[in-house]
């Protein structure tokens, strides 16, 4: 799986990464994941990475937009 993560940024590679996050995101909803106790550790560095700022990078243009 980390294979396809390296190729996303070319060609279909955007519409990869999408769908495997909305798998994941469909899959962690389940109510038999969601009831699963998660480590501390986990929840603490999750934490730390929300409260970093946004990079933005300006040569890597998206075609997904909420213009769309």
């Amino acid at each position: 799986m980390g294979q396809q993560f390296h190729t996303w940024r070319s060609g279909d590679g955007e519409k990869l990464w999408l769908s495997l996050l909305i798998d994941t995101m469909e899959q962690v909803a389940r109510p038999e994941i969601r009831e699963m106790p998660c480590e501390s550790s986990i929840l603490m560095a999750l934490r730390a990475q929300l409260a970093r700022p946004v990079s933005h990078c300006t040569h890597v243009a998206s075609r997904f937009s909420l213009r769309n």
